[in-house]
């Protein structure tokens, strides 16, 4: 797949097939993520794939935040959360966080060039001290949301964007 052709018809997917993304696949994914651009090399991004305990945790914690919320965690057959380190000083925080979302944007990419589907949420669990404490995500850790991943049971369509004039300006 071309890049222009998987930026243009990557989409969000909220109905998967029950088969896990295989974890050889799930490396490759993360092994182009690392090449994001980020600031001094600092590497920010961290990738949590959660396996049925994980799962299990992280469902109780949304269900004791909000009933019934753990549901939506079964949607995908794997899921990963996605953080970035913090070292305390505001600007590199948020080039960190940056540089975190284009390692997100890359997965998402590079899953949907191998046929699978993705969906990048951040549910408020993530933002809550329990479903930081059951992921182990430290408060040196900035949460950037939780990818769904795995082989899409239907096709989604193309939805409208904006015309590029109306979001692009060219300034004397």
């Amino acid at each position: 797949m071309e890049l222009d052709e998987a930026i243009r018809t990557r989409r969000t997917h909220k109905a998967y097939a029950p088969e896990p993304v295989a974890r050889a696949t799930l490396d490759e994914l993360f092994e182009l993520a690392r090449w994001a651009p980020n600031h001094h090399l600092t590497n920010p991004w961290r990738f949590r794939v959660l396996g049925p305990d994980a799962l299990e945790r992280l469902k109780a914690a949304a269900d004791a935040l909000d009933a019934g919320a753990g549901a939506k965690l079964e949607r995908a057959p794997t899921l990963v959360a996605v953080s970035v380190t913090q070292a305390g000083d505001p600007v590199a925080d948020e080039e960190d966080a940056l540089a975190g979302a284009v390692a997100v944007y890359i997965v998402l990419l590079a899953a949907h060039a191998r046929g699978l589907a993705g969906y990048w949420r951040t549910p408020a669990v993530l933002r809550s001290p329990e479903g930081r404490t059951a992921l182990g995500i430290g408060d040196d850790e900035r949460v950037l949301g939780l990818l769904h991943l795995g082989r899409p049971r239907q096709e989604q369509r193309t939805p409208e964007r904006e015309p590029v004039e109306a979001v692009v300006s060219y300034l004397d």
